[in-house]
């Protein structure tokens, strides 16, 4: 089923008031643990609620955009009521950690992660990963022809031809890789030579799959899951596209992780710690690849539902996680490349 080719904060008060309203939350007011989540309740919170019953105390959950959320926690300081950060990303992370928002993780809770998936210093864990590939439509292209390295979507041959969502929060943080691993300059050439090909924009990664399903599209970026999810849902009979993971440690196969860490703010120490523990747990890992087509982060667990490659065969860039924090600088020149 896949083919083995395989910062600055931002600090806009009105953004956290409007954030601080609108908010969801659940759970009751003398709530022991409260957590701040940037995973969408749709996903996760079948699994929160089994987070609940295990740590042994009541966990009010406040869902939210990850990057605003984020936002929200370095505003509220140690005045915060969070006490767990579950982020849909490494680099909200990073950027709470850099600001000395995040204390450390109990080494059984590190342990349980490989290196590349957590904090150098040991403040957050990733809890499942998502790769970047490929979805192509073979009626148009074959699978020897589809573009295994970054710079090959520049060819004149993919003009308006490649689709990609542009708000969405993965493409950012891919976009931010490309500048980890080529610098300032190099991102803006690559992102000026693209906006040249004249890529296709789409609202999400759903009508992404659904531009290379319908042949609108012979490519499209995502991420790995939107795939699986279609073929679990309709059959692989029933789905025209195909996935493609990329190899060779290029960046167009960067492979980010959520992630969790505990609020250095927190005066729930050990119980914010238990629910960390949970989510890199078996239970948790096997809820990812089941539930949500991720790829767990813990070894040893793999799929009942879905024929996922194993996370150890990819290649993606060797980056730190850490480093994608600087989104605001990504945005600025996505805007500057037209592809905002």
């Amino acid at each position: 089923m896949f083919s083995a080719r395989s910062s600055a904060r931002p600090l806009v008060v009105g953004v956290v008031l409007l954030l601080t309203a609108a908010l969801t939350a659940c759970g009751g007011e003398s709530a022991d643990l409260t957590i701040y989540s940037g995973r969408n309740e749709q996903l996760v919170g079948g699994l929160l609620t089994q987070l609940e019953e295990r740590i042994g105390g009541t966990v009010e959950i406040r869902y939210g955009d990850t990057a605003e959320l984020a936002a929200q926690l370095l505003e509220e300081g140690d005045g915060t009521e969070a006490d767990v950060f579950f982020s849909q990303d490494a680099g909200a992370l990073g950027a709470l950690d850099r600001e000395g928002r995040l204390q450390p993780l109990p080494a059984p809770v590190l342990s349980a992660v490989p290196e590349q998936y957590r904090a150098a210093d040991g403040t957050w864990v990733g809890t499942s990963a998502r790769s970047r590939v490929l979805f192509y439509d073979p009626r148009q292209v074959s699978e020897a022809e589809v573009p295994d390295t970054l710079d090959e979507l520049l060819d004149p041959k993919w003009k308006g031809r490649i689709g990609y969502p542009p708000t969405n929060p993965s493409w950012q943080a891919f976009v931010t890789g490309i500048r980890v691993v080529r610098g300032e300059e190099g991102a803006r050439q690559w992102l000026t030579a693209f906006a040249a090909n004249e890529p296709v924009r789409f609202g999400n990664n759903i009508q992404t799959l659904d531009g290379v399903d319908t042949g609108q599209i012979a490519l499209g970026l995502s991420n790995h899951y939107y795939w699986y999810e279609r073929v679990a849902e309709l059959g692989a009979d029933k789905v025209n596209a195909k996935v493609f993971y990329v190899p060779g440690g290029d960046p167009l196969g960067l492979v980010n992780v959520a992630g969790a860490g505990v609020l250095a703010a927190t005066d729930q120490p050990e119980l914010a710690r238990r629910a960390v523990e949970f989510l890199v747990s078996d239970t948790a890992q096997q809820y990812f690849a089941d539930v949500t087509a991720e790829y767990p982060v813990r070894a040893g667990i793999t799929s009942t539902v879905h024929d996922l490659p194993e996370l150890s065969s990819l290649q993606p860039p060797d980056i730190d996680l850490s480093d994608l924090s600087t989104l605001q600088q990504t945005q600025a020149l996505l805007q500057e490349a037209g592809l905002s």
